[in-house]
């Protein structure tokens, strides 16, 4: 019996390797899968890259001229709405919650090049580039979600017929290896697409797009080198004494992010009867110019610290060579926000690493914790958890971006009560984005009213 029970077992084996190696049209969906992963890793590369060249041309016009940013902040702001609002309205904003729209159930093919396509992440990278080339407070990181998955939709036209590989697969692994890529992150792009984008199971093809997630992360590695973003912190071993400021950090960081999510849902709904959002919907591309300006004031205020992404002041303050002053982080807050209120096409992520950092350095002051490294890396955690309310894939991020293995609890326990914290102040940032981005798909014209012959009106020509 058990030779009889091997034999069939091995029968199996067999007939599912040939049910495996036989079908060209399940290689070929791998084929292309695999290859237009390692295009869109490759995209995202040359988007960091130029998106990096344009900040630093940003600060030599600043460093040539303090007062250049007062003229060329605005005017580039109101320049990038007007082009966005006219040509690609689809790429304003983050990009993340065009991502989760064309995920939707309701949206259908024709309607998913609204939000996701080819043409669109060639604007993405071009307008978020030039907003960081304008000096705004903004991230790449966001973008790089919604350009990466566009380069993946477009390989739906390649697949074979029948293909095990979905749109909605290939839009899931395109929005998480945007992240992968981003920040050099392929476990934070497995659990962004995990927590954020998927809402359906994709039980045949869940090993493939998984695979592209994690490829398009190590191309991203393979060209930028397997170094942490921010470095290695140092942080000694974690002690009683961090509790008291630690759950200070995760406290302040879970109302301040749940109160930036919340202003950014008021603000980016434009429905307020203030007048700045009455202002918005007459005349965006003018109030586009005023919040350049306001960001352009405060950066010169600043001697430029709220310029850019913040990743320049965010590792000095994990090296210890920084100590910003606090309002640091009102004024980064502030920046942020017009920015993302400005229209333009801007992600929050950087800037939000940025603002949780300066939170953790000063409750290191207040509390006078020597430590400070440790807390300002529970800040980040906790304000970037706090603002998108996706505490897991923010806590993976910061700890593979600062190696920060270390403090695996500390910052798992930080993203969590920060997340819960900014549940009761704030609704979920991207899925409520996402909903207001389906507002943009035009109703189905209702069908016109027939009207039956005996309840037709008498023709005017015959009375009388």
């Amino acid at each position: 019996m058990g030779r009889i029970r091997g034999m069939k077992h091995d029968l199996r084996i067999a007939a599912a390797l040939r049910r495996e190696f036989s079908d060209w049209r399940l290689w070929l969906a791998r084929a292309i899968v695999v290859g237009v992963a390692a295009a869109a890793g490759l995209t995202v590369v040359g988007f960091t890259w130029l998106t990096e060249r344009a900040l630093e041309h940003f600060f030599a016009l600043r460093a040539a001229w303090w007062w250049a940013p007062l003229v060329w902040t605005p005017l580039c702001t109101a320049a990038i709405v007007w082009l966005t609002r006219r040509y690609v309205p689809g790429a304003a904003g983050s990009g993340i919650p065009q991502v989760m729209a064309s995920l939707d159930s309701s949206v259908d093919a024709a309607n998913r090049g609204l939000f996701v396509s080819i043409r669109l992440s060639l604007a993405k990278i071009a307008l978020t580039s030039w907003g960081l080339l304008a000096g705004l407070s903004l991230g790449r990181e966001g973008p790089s979600v919604q350009i990466a998955a566009g380069v993946m939709h477009g390989a739906k036209r390649w697949l074979p017929r029948r293909s095990a590989v979905t749109e909605h697969g290939l839009l899931v692994a395109g929005g998480a290896a945007g992240i992968a890529a981003a920040f050099n992150t392929p476990l934070a792009g497995v659990m962004f697409a995990i927590e954020e984008l998927s809402r359906r199971p994709e039980q045949r093809s869940s090993g493939l797009i998984i695979s592209a997630i994690v490829l398009a992360g190590l191309v991203a590695i393979s060209i930028d080198g397997n170094a942490n973003y921010f470095g290695v912190i140092r942080v000694p071993e974690i002690e009683l004494a961090l509790l008291w400021p630690g759950l200070l950090v995760a406290l302040c960081s879970g109302v301040a992010g749940g109160l930036f999510a919340r202003l950014l849902i008021v603000s980016l709904r434009g429905q307020s009867a203030d007048g700045l959002s009455r202002w918005r919907l007459k005349r965006p591309v003018l109030f586009a110019a005023a919040c350049g300006l306001a960001v352009a004031i405060i950066g010169v205020t600043t001697d430029g610290a709220t310029f850019g992404s913040g990743y320049a002041h965010t590792k000095s303050m994990l090296a210890g060579e920084e100590t910003v002053p606090a309002v640091y982080l009102l004024f980064k807050f502030i920046a942020t926000w017009l920015t993302a209120w400005s229209g333009v096409p801007a992600g929050i992520f950087a800037p939000s690493l940025a603002i949780g950092a300066a939170l953790g350095n000063d409750v290191a002051l207040l509390t006078g914790y020597p430590h400070a490294t440790a807390l300002i890396a529970l800040g980040m955690v906790g304000f970037l958890a706090a603002a998108t309310q996706a505490p897991l894939t923010a806590f993976i991020i910061v700890m593979e971006m600062i190696d920060g293995h270390a403090m695996v609890l500390s910052l798992m326990a930080c993203s969590l009560v920060a997340s819960g914290v900014s549940r009761v102040l704030s609704r979920p940032l991207y899925s409520t984005l996402a909903q207001m981005q389906l507002g943009r798909i035009a109703p189905a014209p209702a069908p016109a009213e027939t009207v039956e012959p005996e309840a037709r009106p008498p023709d005017s020509r015959t009375q009388g």
